[in-house]
């Protein structure tokens, strides 16, 4: 069977899209998933989404890592399946889409393409980082400086120890100097990746609460480019918040899966 597949990237998170409306792709198959996504053998990507209908929104996303096992909300993913969606033909500027946590926003504007997420009540402290969901959930640490950190190696650490294991967690690292720099590891995909837009969201509200940066819009620097978080926080919550950030098609193809 031949899938037809569009590459897209945001900041360096790079994606497999797929045009599923007709609900053709058998998303049990977790060995097509994984083998797509593989970058020697494969199309290559940090995960994989497929496009559906949905008679209350404008489309629905379903995310899979590149380890080909459905996951939490991708940031990056969903501004690049907002893209995706205006590519087909099926929005303007503005749209209302579901994914796994539930509707999301979004909305395109000089190049940049935004999505809401959803409101965080707590960022908690854990010694000396931090660990806040947002959509996924994120582990953050500051550090002095990220350039020479071991970041798969450090990441796989936490993601594996005794207190995630079970389930896993994203690990971020954050540098507060010269701008906010950040470096995350992700479960699923098991390494290292080129920038997270759940990620810097956690970042960005763990910035704020450590009172570094008292007000919004925050700047993340990641590998792969800038993202901008918007934010309100009120009641000891973090509302209306916005990911902005580029999309870019790469190229399209067709997958023969074996």
């Amino acid at each position: 069977m031949e899938i037809k597949f569009y590459k897209y990237q945001g900041t360096g998170n790079d994606f497999i899209l797929i045009d599923d409306r007709d609900e053709f792709f058998d998303i049990t198959r977790n060995d097509i998933i994984s083998s797509i996504c593989e970058r020697k053998f494969g199309v290559g990507a940090d995960g994989l989404i497929l496009l559906r209908k949905h008679s209350d929104y404008d489309f629905q996303m379903l995310y899979f890592n590149s380890d080909g096992k459905q996951s939490t909300l991708c940031g990056n993913g969903s501004r690049c399946i907002v893209s995706f969606a205006k590519y087909l033909g099926l929005i303007d500027d503005k749209c209302k889409f579901l994914a796994i946590d539930g509707p999301h926003e979004a909305f395109i504007k000089d190049n940049l393409i935004s999505i809401k997420m959803s409101n965080v009540d707590s960022v908690i402290k854990d010694n000396d980082a931090y660990i806040v969901n947002t959509g996924s959930p994120h582990f953050v640490s500051f550090v002095n400086s990220i350039s020479d950190l071991d970041v798969k190696k450090m990441g796989a650490e936490i993601r594996y120890s005794e207190q995630f294991k079970k389930d896993g967690i994203n690990v971020n690292f954050a540098q507060v100097s010269d701008g906010i720099k950040i470096r995350t590891y992700e479960r699923g995909v098991e390494n290292e990746t080129y920038s997270c837009g759940t990620g810097a969201v956690a970042v960005a509200l763990c910035v704020h609460k450590l009172n570094s940066f008292k007000q919004s819009p925050i700047l993340i620097k990641t590998r792969g480019g800038e993202l901008i978080i918007d934010f309100e926080f009120n009641n000891n919550q973090y509302i209306n918040i916005w990911l902005r950030g580029p999309v870019e098609l790469i190229y399209s193809g067709d997958f023969v899966c074996k």
